[in-house]
């Protein structure tokens, strides 16, 4: 099935004809800038992502403060990549179900309450836990309408660029998160730190709702709307039975190996006897790297090369983590985490690739089973490796992590060599149906 064509429909003047895409492709990021509905949606994700990020430091250095173990920490970030385990493919289906900017807008609103909460004083860990599992659970269909909705805005190479865009962002918003709220939380402490986000979310509702407009459902009569159940199996169904879309779920989730210094940033900084402002740098060190990679994939090269070069990216991207064989300094973990940013910006033109493979009516559900298994393993994989480091050092567990990347990624490479061909003829298709 095609993808549906681009919306032409009148924009206030920001949405401006797009350039030929087959002669113009480097033009395309200033092409998606132009049109004011991105804008709205990128803004409001960059909000987020700070807030996010913010708020997941402040937690992990409560929790380690209060705890003292490297479990308990890894426990704290694994709890915010697992809610999709539970309930990401039911909740992904409601940006199918429901107006998809009405989904994010109430998300928004419904994440900034519980983050209030957790700000209380004097919450206990479990307590913490439990709250910080609630505030993910918006994120999921939020996550869902905003990838469906960009192709209904954006298409072809466009939407490639519309994506890099969003998940550079995303990589910039980790980067201040981590960064800045290494330092502010020893400043100010993590509670008015957390406290603070509540206000970021709000925000990024008003600017989704005064920016996107209202369109129905994608599934718009009752008779057409099936159950939960039936929607998670189809969805299942839809990608796992095609072969090039589950490589491109498999490539995605290797990130559940390449992630686990993110989730033992404040144990590392610990043995090496660096404060909370280490954990932030190590926290972001893959942020600057992807998105530096980010930039020059989708910048500087041309859209059939970087599709042919996402295996050799995804082996290399867990490379970098061989080098804590030799127990490395700060500067060291940072720059070789940084390198596994670079090589992991593979997931920038993975993500575009499986969402411009899947029938429209399935998009919001596809999308978010990927991306719910894709939290699933970072979090399984951040439990684990806290679980291990708490008997042997945590260099250990990121050289096993980092053999057992390399050796998956080197099996996915295969199928996605055959695989690439067919995946850039059908985004040439969507261009010219544009």
């Amino acid at each position: 099935m095609s993808n549906p064509s681009l919306d032409k429909s009148p924009d206030d003047g920001d949405h401006e004809p797009p350039s030929p895409p087959n002669e113009t492709w480097r033009s395309s990021y200033r092409e998606v800038m132009r049109i004011g509905e991105f804008r709205s949606i990128w803004l409001a994700h960059a909000l987020s992502m700070i807030g996010t990020n913010v708020l997941n430091i402040a937690t992990s250095i409560l929790v380690y403060q209060l705890t003292g173990s490297a479990f308990a920490t890894g426990v704290t970030l694994a709890v915010t990549f697992l809610p999709p385990f539970i309930a990401g493919p039911l909740l992904s289906g409601l940006a199918d179900l429901f107006p998809r900017r009405q989904v994010m807008v109430v998300c928004d609103l419904v994440r900034a309450l519980v983050v209030l909460l957790i700000a209380v004083p004097g919450m206990p860990v479990w307590a913490i836990w439990a709250l910080l599992f609630c505030s993910v659970l918006p994120s999921i269909p939020f996550a869902a309408a905003r990838a469906a909705l960009m192709t209904e805005i954006v298409q072809g190479e466009r939407y490639v660029a519309s994506t890099a865009i969003i998940q550079l962002t995303s990589q910039v918003g980790m980067l201040i998160g981590l960064v800045a709220g290494g330092v502010v939380v020893g400043v100010i402490g993590p509670h008015i730190a957390v406290a603070a986000n509540g206000a970021v979310f709000v925000l990024s509702a008003l600017i989704v709702l005064a920016g996107v407009r209202a369109r129905p459902a994608a599934r718009s009569g009752e008779e057409d709307r099936p159950g939960f159940l039936a929607m998670t199996r189809d969805g299942a169904k839809l990608v796992f039975g095609d072969s090039r879309l589950r490589t491109l779920a498999l490539l995605a989730w290797l990130a559940g190996l390449y992630s686990i210094p993110y989730g033992l940033a404040k144990p590392m900084a610990t043995e090496i006897g660096a404060g909370d402002a280490a954990t932030g740098f190590i926290m972001a060190g893959s942020s600057v790297g992807a998105l530096i990679g980010g930039l020059v994939l989708t910048r500087l090269i041309p859209p059939p090369t970087r599709m042919r070069l996402l295996g050799p990216l995804a082996v290399l991207t867990s490379v970098p983590l061989l080098l804590w064989l030799v127990d490395p300094p700060l500067w060291l973990m940072v720059t070789a985490l940084a390198l596994v940013g670079v090589a992991g910006s593979y997931q920038f033109v993975a993500n575009a690739a499986f969402v411009l493979c899947v029938p429209k009516e399935g998009r919001a559900l596809a999308f978010g089973l990927v991306a719910a298994g894709l939290q699933v393993a970072q979090g399984v994989g951040i439990l684990v490796a806290g679980f291990f480091a708490e008997f042997v050092s945590t260099g250990t567990v990121i050289v096993v992590a980092g053999a057992l990347g390399i050796a998956a990624a080197a099996l996915l490479s295969i199928p996605w060599s055959r695989a690439a061909g067919p995946t850039i003829e059908r985004m040439n298709e969507t261009e010219r149906t544009a």
